[in-house]
């Protein structure tokens, strides 16, 4: 009989990237299994396309008041049969679930009477990377192969890429203002580079392209044209890329675009920093009021062979 097994990873998507490489050990460790993921529906498409999930289900965060939609999440998990889950989320929503799930399963994660908990009192203060590896580990998972990522790519032909770029990235979290360097200074550095700038975001993240474009009228603005995947696809094309701390910017990193990432006091890249190939991080007290010859020095040393 084949094994189920339920991998749980519901946002956002800085930490969905940074999941890429505990999924892929998930998978060559139940090379057999039949493997689900619970996410949400703005990460479904993207993962769906990946190798490491049999199907996905994208209704694992029903608001709580939602009672028709909480039950037929309840009753599709329980009636599921997995034999072991994956809390890749371990927030105290996931952790709920386990009794969603019904106590047959083995559960790895930080939920209460979990058989492969993630015992470590300092886990909060770790790399989610390492954190994760670490909670595999302890779930009996030794190896930990490099996510192959070849299947995060889309036709960008018709975006009009010049032959030679640079990306970057201008928008974060509008609740957090204070993770985002001006668009202005943004607009300032693609202004001085030696290669044209494309600005990728959201469609929401267009004025942060307009008043870049104020001060750089040659950059290319691609807010609201590219999914996540298209947005792989850019970044392997590109020469480098600048990004706030925003999952844009991580998933730039992990195609192995050179990244430099922009970090001020509302996020601490000891514990979020993004991981790939080529990645520099520049942290600034008052990220607004980091200057652009700082964020031109880490470009360069980032960049110097």
């Amino acid at each position: 009989m084949t094994q189920r097994i339920l991998v749980i990873k519901l946002a956002a998507l800085g930490d969905v990237v940074q999941a890429f490489g505990p999924f892929a050990a998930i998978r060559a460790h139940h090379p057999a299994a039949e493997i689900t993921l619970l996410t949400t529906p703005p990460y479904a498409a993207l993962l769906a396309r990946s190798p490491w999930f049999d199907r996905i289900w994208a209704d694992g965060r029903p608001a709580w008041h939602e009672l028709p939609a909480l039950w037929r999440l309840a009753r599709r998990l329980r009636g599921a049969g997995f034999a072991r889950v994956y809390d890749l989320q371990t927030s105290s929503r996931s952790s709920r679930y386990r009794r969603l799930v019904g106590s047959g399963a083995e559960w790895s994660g930080i939920a209460r009477g979990a058989s492969h908990p993630h015992a470590n009192p300092l886990r909060d203060f770790m790399h989610t990377a390492e954190r994760q590896r670490e909670q595999l580990e302890m779930a009996g998972i030794t190896e930990f192969p490099p996510p192959a990522i070849g299947w995060l790519d889309e036709d960008v032909s018709g975006l009009g890429l010049p032959p030679r770029f640079a990306l970057l990235v201008p928008g974060a979290s509008a609740t957090r203002p204070g993770k985002r360097w001006p668009a202005e200074r943004f607009g300032a550095l693609a202004a001085g580079l030696d290669l044209p700038a494309v600005i990728l975001g959201a469609a929401a993240e267009r004025p942060l392209a307009a008043a870049i474009r104020r001060v750089a009228p040659q950059a290319i603005d691609l807010t609201g044209r590219t999914s996540f995947a298209a947005i792989g696809a850019v970044a392997r094309q590109a020469a480098y890329a600048v990004g706030n701390d925003t999952g844009p910017t991580h998933l730039i990193a992990a195609t192995g675009c050179p990244t430099l990432a922009l970090f001020g006091p509302e996020s601490d890249p000891a514990l979020c920093a993004p991981r790939g190939r080529a990645v520099a991080v520049l942290r600034h007290a008052d990220l607004a009021a980091l200057e652009v010859t700082a964020v031109r020095g880490a470009l360069a040393a980032l960049l110097t062979p």
